[in-house]
């Protein structure tokens, strides 16, 4: 790869950067969909234009940096959206990170300081894990799950595509978040959380819809 192109230029992507910098991998831009930023150097890094760009650039590895608890399926539309083969997809590690041998890292992933797997175990394409997320024995993150910083996941824990985890949330050994759930700042998840609800708290419980 000549390079890394991330997509989007909010926070993310200067944690994206900031993490390419530290492992040494050089990042040729960012693209991103608001014609309003086009041209804006971020972080001392240009903003090139759109996302469509990427097809111009066949020989850059690609990092989606886009993450939202209002709209958790976002980061996996934009990869649809792109279109691109699997191995263009550039999976990005800080070198503060500790991943154990064996750890299965789909592609398009970020993983970034202070982030600790502990076991060999599968995590899914296109996956964030923000600073100190801590994953232990036997857990499963799916596809497009955002866990903020300092989650951390107790063993067998099962996390469903599109999931967002929000800063701080704590998840007991063998729980089930489905997928697109949304789990709270700061919640302590002790049962399973049905596909699509939003839950917070001390315990955690869903929150229910204003009418």
């Amino acid at each position: 790869m000549s390079g890394l192109l991330l997509v989007g230029a909010g926070g993310l992507a200067r944690e994206a950067l900031a993490a390419a910098r530290a492992a040494g991998a050089p990042v040729l831009g960012f693209l991103d969909d608001d014609p309003a930023r086009h041209g804006e150097v971020v972080d001392g890094v240009r903003v090139l234009g759109g996302s469509e760009l990427v097809h111009e650039h066949p020989d850059a590895g690609v990092l989606v940096c886009v993450a939202s608890p209002v709209r958790p399926t976002a980061r996996a539309k934009v990869v649809a959206r792109l279109g691109l083969a699997r191995e263009r997809y550039a999976t990005l590690v800080h070198p503060a990170a500790s991943v154990a041998a064996g750890v299965e890292l789909g592609e398009g992933s970020i993983v970034l300081a202070g982030v600790v797997v502990t076991a060999p175990q599968r995590v899914g394409a296109h996956v964030v894990a923000m600073p100190h997320v801590l994953l232990t024995h036997d857990d499963a993150v799916g596809d497009c799950v955002i866990l903020a910083g300092r989650v951390a996941l107790a063993g067998g824990v099962r996390v469903g595509e599109s999931a967002y985890l929000g800063a701080g949330a704590l998840v007991r050994q063998g729980v089930h978040i489905g997928q697109e759930a949304v789990i709270g700042m700061g919640a302590v998840v002790l049962t399973d959380v049905p596909a699509g609800e939003t839950w917070a708290g001390v315990p955690a419980a869903r929150l229910r819809r204003s009418t």
